[in-house]
């Protein structure tokens, strides 16, 4: 299996960045700029599930919050790891909240975005 990482992120420059590594990583990549459009996605036919998804918490439409309490009552896309991405204040006990695999404080490491992204492949 291949590895594919769906980004969930408003910012567009945090979202390419994030695409560009993991591309040059060799990773297939997929974004999406708010969880209303990554739901699209996940439950359309084009997109072959992620190995992970990468989430914000703070977007305009649908928030990483409810992106995910949708995605735990749909058992096609449930399983899906999540990691939440974020410059919250927050953002850990939010995301524990959330029962999320992992979480990472925005301005993020590199290096350990990469590490956790091969985890889940």
């Amino acid at each position: 299996m291949s590895c594919r990482v769906l980004i969930v992120e408003d910012d567009p420059d945090i979202r390419d960045s994030i695409a560009t590594l993991l591309e040059d990583e060799g990773i297939a990549v997929a974004t999406a700029t708010n969880g209303a459009e990554a739901l699209m996605l996940l439950r359309g036919d084009r997109l072959a599930p992620p190995s992970v998804i990468l989430l914000d918490l703070m977007m305009p439409v649908m928030d990483g919050e409810q992106f995910r309490a949708e995605q735990v009552r749909d058992d096609r896309i449930a399983q899906i790891p999540v990691v939440v991405l974020s410059g919250h204040a927050y953002a850990r006990s939010v995301a524990q909240s959330m029962n999320v695999d992992d979480v990472m404080i925005k301005p993020l490491s590199l290096t350990r975005l990469l590490s956790i992204v091969e985890r889940y492949c």
